[in-house]
This record gives C-alpha cells, structure tokens and sequence, in this order.
C-alpha cells in the first residue's frame, strides 16, 4: 500500500494548470462554413461542401479545385465561383457532340433582308452560258421588215448564227416557223422559203422583227436585262408602224415585254397562249405615246418555233398557231369588202362626174 503526503500532492495541484470549464462549441452554420472556407488556414484547405449535384457540374467548375493552385488570389476567386455554382446550382450541361433539334424563331425582318438580298445576287447574276456581244460581232445585223398598215407583225427573240450568216429569218432546218405560218393559213397558198421573207408583207401583211437585234447561238447566251431593254425598243417600233396584231414567238419573249411594263416577273397564272387581254396592248399612251391618238396593237403570244423547245407537241403548237391564222384571215376578207366598197364608191362617183 503507497502512502501520499497530503502536502505534496497540494503543491502539485498548485503548479499544474487547471482547465476551465467546457463551454458549448456553437453549431456551425452555411454562413460560417463559407466564411471559413473562404479564409483558409495554413498549409491546409477546406473544401466547400458539396451537394449531390456536384458530379453533374461543367466541366469548368469540376476542373476549379483549389488544391490544384499556387496563387492565392486565383484559389480564392476560383473558390467563389464553386461556391456560388453550389448554392445557385449548376448549369445544365449535355454530352459533347449533341445538339438541340428544336427549331428557333426567325426574325421576319432579319429573313426578309437576307431573302431580298439573294433575290439581288440572283437578278445580276450572268447565265453560265451568257456570251457577250463581242462573241458575235463578225455576224452581220438582220433588217426588220416592216411597213405600214401591217395586220400582224411576228417578233421573234434574236437572230441565230444560220440566220444572221444567210440574212434570212428563221433559216435554220430545225426551225417550224414557215411550216406553222403555212399550216395555220397565214400563208395558205403555199409554204415559204427563209429566202422569201421579203414578200411577206406586200402578199401577206405580215411582217418580222427582234426583241434583240444581235446574233447568239441560243437564247441562252442573251442576258435578261438587253432582253427587257429589248422590250421598250419593240414598242416603240409598234407605236410607230401601227399593226393590228403583234404575235411575241415564244413565251420568253412575253415575259421580257410584262416585266418591262410591270417591273416584276410573269406569274404561272398570269400566263396563257393566244390573244392577251386589250390592257396588254403594245404601243399604247400609257407606254409613251400621245394621248388618244392610238389603242394599240393586240398582243398574241405564240409558242416558239425554234428546234430546241420541245415543251409542246407539234399538234399543240399548230392548234396555238391555226387561232392566229384564222383570225389574220378574217381580217384578210374585211379589208377585201371594204377595198371593193371604196372601188365601187370611186367608179360611182368618177361615173357621176362624167355625166
């Protein structure tokens, strides 16, 4: 059995320190885990707490941990956006390579600038196939035939290379013009070669011009811009030779003289062969001449003759054509009666004077 001295063990007591008593360690909350977090101590980090979501993060916020920095500073500001992303909460993210199929709303006004802006490169875009008119400057010009009192004048689109080297219209084979002007009645006695274009309008009152006066292999290599100049050239011819009827040779052609008039292209249901509506006359006031001095001509729109457009039967293209032809025949008889009634009134009155 140890002994202790009563005076020993109290000077003990005296030099050892004596602890306090405990005090309650007050509860940690969000606020003060932040504030600690954001003043870390020496030589050690606290991490943030974390949430569930934590492993669903950007690949931004994953890559921020403190550990991974020397400086101070960028630990610190890096540290902010972590904390903020978990209290906040993460953006949502999606797997490389995915994309949302969702269609977004277009900006009309935004759509209709990019839409007018395609329609300008689209309108002073040159064809592929455009030949300038240097290409065939060694071609010579093909004359019009035109004269007065004309009962249908036929405008064709241009000269080809056969017709402007031979100086006859519509001269190549593959053409159908003299064939259709024969089986429609234009030329009901016979059928006319290329050559003998000349005698058309004293036996015939029928006449031929261009939309464009210069010679190209096809309609392809004109440009769209001579084509409509083209158009105000024809009317004036029109207003100054006055005929009755002006058939336009190819549909091409009638949709170069509408957006002439109208500064806008041909609609499909705007469209149709054969006599146009009086409106549509060619040389009329509104279109440059003098008031009240003339109507104008009415504007038939024939199919092309020309080998290449194959869009039409032969039969549909005569069936176009025979509507023309009757109606220049008909003309043909009126001027006949009215020819013969102005012989008799002149032997009556010459008979009268005599006497």
């Amino acid at each position: 059995m140890i002994a202790f001295d009563l005076d020993t063990l109290s000077s003990v007591d005296a030099v050892m320190p004596q602890k306090s008593p405990a005090t309650p360690r007050p509860k940690a909350t969000r606020s003060a885990n932040i504030e600690l977090y954001l003043s870390p101590k020496r030589g050690s980090v606290t991490k943030p707490p974390q949430d569930d979501n934590f492993d669903k993060k950007s690949p931004s916020t994953r890559e921020s941990d403190p550990n991974t920095f020397q400086d101070k500073s960028e630990t610190s500001a890096m540290t902010t956006v972590a904390i903020e992303s978990t209290i906040v909460g993460p953006p949502p993210s999606f797997p490389a390579g995915r994309r949302s199929t969702r269609k977004r709303p277009v900006d009309p006004s935004t759509s209709e600038t990019t839409s007018h802006q395609a329609s300008l490169a689209k309108k002073y875009r040159p064809s592929k196939r455009y030949a300038p008119p240097s290409t065939y400057a060694h071609l010579p010009a093909l004359p019009d035939t035109i004269t007065p009192n004309l009962l249908c004048l036929f405008v064709g689109l241009n000269p080809g290379i056969q017709t402007a080297t031979l100086g006859h219209p519509y001269a190549h084979p593959s053409n159908l013009f003299w064939r259709l002007l024969h089986s429609s009645g234009l030329t009901p006695h016979r059928r006319l070669a290329p050559a003998e274009y000349v005698i058309l309008p004293e036996q015939y009152s029928l006449g031929n011009t261009n939309i464009v006066g210069r010679a190209t292999k096809d309609g392809a290599q004109l440009s769209k811009e001579e084509m409509v100049a083209g158009a105000r050239i024809l009317d004036e011819k029109v207003r100054k030779w006055q005929p009755e009827v002006v058939c336009l040779v190819g549909k091409s052609i009638w949709e170069a003289v509408w957006k002439w008039k109208y500064g806008r292209a041909l609609r499909p249901q705007e469209f149709k062969y054969g006599f146009q509506d009086t409106e549509e006359n060619m040389g009329r006031s509104e279109f440059g001449g003098k008031e009240g001095q003339w109507n104008g001509a009415r504007v038939f729109v024939a199919t092309s003759t020309s080998g290449l457009a194959a869009s039409l039967s032969l039969k549909q293209k005569e069936e176009i054509w025979t509507e023309l032809g009757k109606w220049v025949n008909k003309k043909r008889e009126e001027r006949k009666l009215a020819e013969g009634e102005r012989k008799e009134d002149l032997e009556a009155a010459t008979t009268n004077a005599v006497e």
